[in-house]
């Protein structure tokens, strides 16, 4: 994320130091990325989404684990940079309890709708094979900041200024229309983060699981300067 205000001459990027939670997310992500370079087969085979295996073998705690792993290191940094910058806003505002439910929610039911999926006609042969990452719960995540913080300014490819809430609807739709072209030989899961999506707006838009707003203070108006680089 860089941020900018009119009048000064620097850019500062990211929100701020990690929160308790977003921390220990990062934390547990690089252990287990350490032990999958030692045991990369054996952890997939265990805590990867595989649907066939959730279904038939019992192994019903995948659709939470595969959260934690990763293909490479270009994927664990893209996801983890992804939950530190939009995770710290929520975490402060929410409040660490309320933040860890809402990850959990959307990183598991993005990985119950690819699981559903699978079981449609039109699955391919994704019921049996493993998907990873925690791109479902950072979709997620990205959908709550654009409906808390929707007037705030994000660089899109680094060039393009766009409010939050654009973004999330741009995003939306583009894994909205790659999940419909989804084949077989797709290596990125994007009914997982349409189901990410998904998932969190409905958490958010149900009154009794809505987050409670943590309000120390008098609101502070929109800051339209700020803006968030995605790439």
């Amino acid at each position: 994320m860089s941020q900018f205000a009119p009048g000064q001459s620097h850019v500062s990027f990211g929100p701020g130091p990690m929160t308790p939670a977003v921390q220990a997310i990062v934390i547990a992500n690089i252990v287990v990325f350490v032990v999958m370079m030692v045991a990369r087969t054996l952890v997939i085979d265990l805590f990867g989404l595989t649907p066939e295996a959730v279904l038939t073998q019992g192994r019903v705690w995948q659709p939470v684990t595969y959260l934690f792993l990763h293909a490479d290191v270009f994927h664990i940094l893209f996801n983890m940079l992804s939950v530190w910058m939009f995770g710290v806003d929520l975490e402060r505002r929410w409040g660490t309890q309320s933040f860890v439910r809402y990850y959990a929610v959307t990183g598991v039911g993005a990985g119950i709708c690819s699981l559903l999926v699978s079981l449609l006609p039109f699955g391919g042969d994704s019921y049996y094979i493993p998907t990873i990452g925690a791109s479902g719960a950072v979709y997620g995540l990205l959908m709550a900041w654009g409906i808390i913080f929707p007037h705030r300014t994000i660089l899109f490819l680094g060039i393009f200024p766009l409010t939050a809430r654009v973004f999330v609807l741009i995003m939306g739709a583009i894994a909205f229309t790659q999940a419909l072209g989804q084949g077989g030989g797709s290596t990125v899961s994007h009914v997982a983060h349409l189901g990410g999506m998904v998932a969190g707006y409905w958490y958010l838009k149900t009154p009794v699981r809505r987050p409670p707003q943590k309000r120390p203070g008098p609101p502070k108006p929109p800051n339209p300067a700020q803006l968030r680089r995605v790439h």
